[in-house]
């Protein structure tokens, strides 16, 4: 089996890190692809108006200026020579991606991307929120990933899944054996807002500001990719990029249709 590898926080990341590990344990034909930096909240973008500088670190592992959705498309049609993966792994992300946190992050979208080639794609990200009273150093971080992450690709792969989806696995931080459970999830919305800009002022007077997010809880439903992860459980989502809503869509064809209505 032949594996591509990308990210969206970039080549030195110790989530590349760790999904080399995790590939290692399912084939020695592995192939690298990932972001020369950052590129975290990338989503699919493409990067149209500069170019994009690829390094080569060795015959297999390649750097590039672009977005992951950049790094799978010049893989999969430039850098691999040819040659086709049979899965891409997209990860692992150093914290979660879950509700509708999957519109904007760039590992999900390295996946869908590959998805979008003909690949089988799988996204994974490690929640990175300790649980109370426990602490985590960055090997420990990504060890649920790195010890769960094999046998779950194992057993999707044998079994297969629709050609129009990508799988969202998020791990929880929690020690190993505390995880006990995998949940196919579905993807929910959260009830608060996390998201914020933080206002500050450079040392030249001038006002900047840091984007990030609170780290509250929500109060999700049963059955969803949040309430999964808060109860420690590995979190499956399979995921579409089909965004059409089809109670609205119903309701406004007896609406809209035909004729244009008169201003």
């Amino acid at each position: 089996m032949r594996i591509l590898l990308t990210n969206d926080d970039g080549i030195h990341a110790e989530g590349l890190e760790a999904l080399e590990t995790i590939a290692r344990t399912l084939t020695d034909d592995i192939w690298v692809c990932a972001p020369e930096y950052e590129q975290s909240g990338a989503s699919r973008a493409l990067t149209l108006s500069d170019p994009i500088r690829v390094r080569t670190l060795d015959p297999r592992r390649f750097a590039t200026t672009g977005t992951p959705t950049d790094c799978v498309m010049m893989a999969v049609t430039e850098l691999m020579g040819g040659l086709r993966p049979d899965l891409v792994l997209s990860g692992v992300n150093r914290g979660a991606n879950l509700a509708e946190d999957v519109t904007m992050s760039g590992t999900v979208a390295g996946a869908i991307e590959g998805m979008a080639l003909g690949v089988p794609s799988i996204a994974l990200s490690q929640m990175s929120w300790p649980i109370p009273g426990q602490s985590f150093s960055e090997h420990d971080l990504f060890a649920p990933a790195i010890h769960f992450a094999p046998g779950i690709i194992k057993k999707v792969m044998e079994t297969g899944w629709t050609k129009d989806v990508i799988l969202n696995v998020n791990f929880p931080a929690r020690p190993i054996a505390d995880i006990t459970e995998v949940e196919v999830t579905r993807q929910t919305f959260r009830d608060i807002h996390v998201r914020q800009a933080e206002k500050r002022t450079d040392l030249r007077g001038r006002d900047y500001y840091w984007m990030g997010f609170r780290q509250e809880r929500s109060v999700p439903a049963d059955g969803t990719d949040l309430k999964a992860i808060y109860e420690g459980r590995i979190s499956v989502t399979p995921l579409h990029i089909d965004l059409t809503h089809r109670e609205t869509l119903h309701a406004l064809k007896g609406v809209l249709g035909g004729a244009p209505p008169k201003g």
